[in-house]
């Protein structure tokens, strides 16, 4: 019997190659760059048995239901996994694959390319070039704070945190610290981290970078009382989930000087609508989700996801599925 399966967005082609050429599967895609719209979503998974999904899918109990009692495996184009209603998917007997590692270097990359953007000011320096602001050499213009023998802290020392302290390190930075929900000393070895509470690490450091997972326990967690918290020098980043941090409080923290930029590649909603009050902001960078956005990573992603999908279909271990 043919495995019918449900493509909830256009993939990189090497990915969609993996499932097109898998003998006794039949693929339905929603062949857009666009997310799908609810009615086709609920319309496409109709008598699946697999669904390949992304981030931007809320994958929750009426999905399931209109899938049927045929839906044996989801695969996300994801390493976060916050849009699946992971207790409805257990609770049915479903496996569900993910893609975590591959994205990691990318994101990595892309956490330190924020970083170096919102600390030295380079968006805003490039519009000063096309603005005509640009008139001479002036000793304090433009000026920012950088990466030498300064402190940074790490929220969530996990593979993203840990590559991104990898890449950090070479730039003269003194000390690491790091919190989450618990001490790593193996992690942590590398780079001398030290294991402190979120308070403290808000208070010592010069750099903040947010790598955690979105949990109950983390959202909202960089809120009011974290930003007071934070030096007025200090530079604070995240390339995790935006849930993770109260834009309100980060707004305000950012407009009366309690910190001195930010620099965000994930935020609540996304997109974020362009009159968003962080966007008036000249020291805060908004990237639009792009951490893992290589060719060579994307293209990856889906290979991963489709041999995911597959594996599950065949009732064999996946590269990479996660324990319910």
């Amino acid at each position: 019997m043919a495995m019918s399966v449900f493509v909830t967005r256009r993939i990189p082609a090497e990915g969609l190659r993996v499932l097109s050429q898998a003998s006794g599967c039949r693929v339905q895609q929603w062949d857009s760059e666009e997310p799908v719209p609810r009615a086709e979503l609920l319309a496409g998974v109709a008598g699946a048995h697999g669904l390949l999904c992304l981030l931007s899918d809320r994958i929750d109990r009426e999905v399931l239901d209109a899938a049927g009692p045929g839906l044996k495996v989801i695969s996300t184009l994801s390493v976060g996994l916050d849009h699946l209603a992971l207790d409805e998917i257990k609770k049915r007997g479903i496996r569900v694959g993910y893609t975590p590692d591959v994205l990691t270097d990318a994101t990595a990359e892309l956490s330190v390319a924020l970083l170096l953007s919102a600390c030295r000011r380079l968006p805003e320096a490039a519009q000063q070039v096309r603005s005509g602001g640009w008139t001479t050499w002036k000793p304090l213009w433009m000026c920012g704070y950088g990466l030498s023998d300064s402190t940074v802290g790490i929220i969530g020392l996990g593979r993203i945190g840990q590559a991104v302290a990898r890449r950090l390190k070479p730039f003269g930075v003194r000390r690491f610290l790091y919190t989450g929900s618990g001490p790593k000393p193996e992690s942590a070895a590398e780079f001398g981290a030290e294991f402190v509470p979120l308070a403290r690490l808000a208070e010592e450091s010069d750099f903040v970078v947010v790598t955690c997972a979105l949990t109950p326990a983390t959202q909202g967690m960089c809120n009011k009382d974290f930003f007071a918290r934070m030096k007025k020098t200090s530079v604070f980043v995240n390339t995790s989930r935006g849930a993770v941090v109260n834009q309100e409080d980060l707004y305000e923290a950012l407009a009366q000087g309690q910190i001195a930029a930010a620099g965000l590649d994930v935020t609540t909603p996304e997109p974020l609508p362009t009159d968003h009050p962080l966007l008036s902001l000249q020291n805060c960078v908004i990237l639009p989700h792009i951490g893992s956005a290589t060719y060579a990573t994307r293209s990856t992603m889906a290979v991963l996801a489709a041999r995911n999908l597959l594996a599950g279909l065949r009732g064999e271990p996946m590269p990479h599925e996660l324990t319910l």
